[in-house]
């Protein structure tokens, strides 16, 4: 009497079900398309909050008699504005359900801290050397250095906004001393304030 074989051979137990390796597959394509991303949770208010803070900052810095009082001033923002860009951040990755520390996320910041490490740390030398009238300069420099560093994981116009304040930090190089708290409160202030809104608009906050 002939057997009858199965059209269909009986699955292995080996053989992975066919919705697991979906999920597998599907895991691998987020995961590719999140580090290839970018990093859109910058706050665009947040700077404009900034922008507003440092112009006020420069109007009292430039009234300053001595050169260690404006900059204590300048210190003061230095360590309040990063904890308004944070919450900012967070409140607009919040509301975007969208992960702040995603694989974009932790390149921007990778790339943006270290110049701004070197930055405190140039401060503290550059004072203590006396040569506080290169603080001004060194600061934009550095600072656009790391936001055109952050913003290659970021939306295009950020890394614009970098290399405007590296030419602002240019110009406070050579500029005389008396223009230090004007053209910190046009680049920290003005720049702030220009990229700011475009990026808040564009990009949801």
């Amino acid at each position: 009497m002939t057997s009858v074989r199965p059209l269909r051979p009986t699955p292995s137990r080996d053989t992975p079900a066919l919705h697991v390796r979906a999920m597998d597959n599907l895991a691998f394509i987020r995961n590719t398309m999140e580090a290839a991303g970018a990093f859109t949770a910058v706050s665009g208010w947040g700077m404009v909050a900034i922008g507003v803070l440092s112009i006020i900052v420069a109007t009292a810095s430039a009234q300053q008699t001595t050169a260690t009082g404006a900059l204590t001033i300048w210190l003061g923002l230095a360590v309040f504005s990063p904890l308004i860009m944070i919450w900012a951040m967070v409140r607009k990755a919040r509301a975007a359900n969208m992960p702040l520390l995603s694989g974009p996320g932790r390149k921007f910041v990778l790339s943006f801290s270290p110049p701004m490490a070197v930055g405190a740390l140039l401060t503290f030398v550059l004072y203590r050397a006396g040569l506080m009238e290169t603080i001004p300069g060194v600061w934009l420099l550095l600072y656009g250095t790391a936001v055109v560093a952050g913003g290659a994981f970021s939306v295009k116009i950020v890394p614009v906004m970098g290399l405007c304040f590296m030419a602002a930090g240019v110009i406070a190089l050579f500029a005389p001393v008396a223009w230090a708290p004007w053209l910190l409160g046009a680049a920290f202030g003005g720049l702030h304030i220009a990229f700011g809104i475009p990026i808040a608009r564009r990009h949801g906050g």
